[in-house]
């Protein structure tokens, strides 16, 4: 046996034990952005390897979706949840792959804003709820959509984001419980304020509240409303430019905080008053990734403009926690490295390692707790972009191209491809899991893979 054998047989086994340790705990439910806290991992069940819905391969349905939306699919129960936007044109701009047109779709016709519930196992469709009719408050990036934040879900309640357009509370069932119009959230590039990209921070729920993070070109912040009655619970200001990243919630000893992402702004909030913790500044200026917690660490990087971090932030962290130039660690921040952030996608700790995915699909893998580099791979030719943010199943990681094209890779401490799927359709939403079945969100539909 090799010794790239040797390692990729004990990686295995390292990571099948720690698959075991969580099955008691599997849970069905993936409620926001990348399930629990954004930690993207869907463990205790078996999940497909091999697909294609060109050949009808492990394909266990597919529910026509109509409009756009990048906002991706929440599962409660057996209850899957979608929004999308519904344009007046009949054949709405999208354009995917890597460029840099920083133009906005010129689309002024009414848009129909669609709150959408399927059963999970079967794709029927449950019910259809319209959130507002009307003209877009602000237009939207050409690889934009109007409905671009993912839904949020506590099994009672099911939140939908719209940005400028609305604030929407169901039921599970599909009731109305409130609504709020928190203003025009114009989040385009601050360096050319015309040119508008639509909005994308998802909303979490939290101990019955609905967090939302609104950095916009003025007067950005974050709040908290009931989940109950929309009341407002606190709202805190911001010192922040246009991002489109959503909040995490991670524990501490003295309550439950959120950390944000951000270029002047990253921060940790008290979750129960809004209070901040702690602050970061400096680089990637267009933050989209989430921050995600694993290792008792902070996991937040970005990539854009003047510098493209990877920060590991410890949750003890108070105060201001900026490195100073040429430092990459302090008390606060485990380990840093610049140049090495990701533009789009959310990373995923899995195992031992933390991995990213560049928009052109260069994999990098870290040793999680120190940020050594293990590999730097690319997935693809080059020339198609990534934007979905990766998933873990089943002892396997999943990274979705704009194309549809799904690459299942091995965990460890070497590039391993285990194969290469088609969804045979633009797909920019990161997948959601549940009890075994993957499910992607494609710019026409919802397919569920599952063998």
């Amino acid at each position: 046996m090799t010794g790239t054998s040797v390692r990729r047989v004990a990686y295995t086994v390292v990571l099948a034990v720690a698959v075991c340790a969580r099955l008691d705990a599997a849970d069905t439910n993936w409620p926001s952005f990348r399930g629990h806290n954004a930690d993207g991992v869907a463990d205790g069940y078996a999940t497909a390897t091999e697909w294609s819905v060109p050949d009808h391969k492990n394909i266990a349905w597919t529910a026509p979706i109509p409009g756009q939306g990048h906002s991706s699919p929440v599962v409660w129960g057996d209850r899957l949840f979608v929004t999308t936007a519904v344009s007046g044109m009949d054949d709405p701009e999208l354009r995917v792959g890597l460029y840099g047109s920083i133009e906005p779709v010129q689309d002024d016709t009414v848009h129909r804003y669609e709150v959408h519930c399927l059963d999970k196992n079967t794709g029927v469709p449950l019910w259809t709820r319209v959130a507002l009719e009307a003209v877009p408050e602000i237009k939207r990036h050409t690889k934009a959509t109007h409905a671009n934040c993912t839904p949020a879900t506590d099994g009672s309640h099911v939140v939908a984001f719209f940005g400028s357009d609305g604030l929407y509370c169901y039921t599970v069932d599909g009731d109305l419980l409130w609504e709020k119009d928190l203003g025009v959230l114009d989040s385009g590039y601050f360096v050319v304020p015309e040119a508008q990209w639509g909005f994308a921070s998802s909303p979490i729920i939290h101990d019955e509240m609905v967090i939302v993070q609104c950095d916009v070109q003025e007067n950005s912040f974050i709040a908290a409303f009931s989940i109950h009655d929309g009341e407002q619970v606190w709202r805190t200001p911001r010192d922040d430019v246009p991002t489109w990243s959503t909040p995490t919630i991670y524990p501490h000893a003295d309550g439950a905080r959120v950390a944000v992402n951000g270029y002047r702004h990253m921060a940790g909030y008290d979750a129960r008053t809004g209070a901040e913790v702690w602050r970061m500044s400096g680089g990637g200026d267009i933050p989209v990734p989430t921050p995600i917690i694993a290792n008792d660490l902070i996991y937040i990087t970005k990539a854009h403009g003047d510098g493209a971090p990877l920060y590991a932030v410890r949750p003890t962290a108070v105060g201001d926690i900026t490195l100073p130039d040429g430092e990459t660690a302090s008390d606060a921040v485990a380990w840093g490295t610049p140049g090495n952030g990701a533009y789009m996608q959310t990373p995923i700790a899995y195992g031992a390692y933390l991995y990213s995915c560049r928009d052109s699909g260069v994999v990098k893998c870290y040793a999680a707790e120190t940020g050594e580099l293990i590999y730097e791979q690319r997935l693809g030719s080059g020339r198609t972009g990534f934007t979905a943010s990766p998933i873990a199943a089943d002892g396997k990681l999943y990274f979705t191209s704009e194309l549809g094209t799904t690459y299942v890779v091995a965990p460890g401490p070497e590039l391993e491809v285990l194969s290469v799927n088609e969804l045979d359709d633009i797909c920019m939403a990161t997948p959601a899991a549940s009890e075994g079945a993957l499910y992607f969100r494609t710019r026409g539909a919802v397919i569920a893979v599952a063998e």
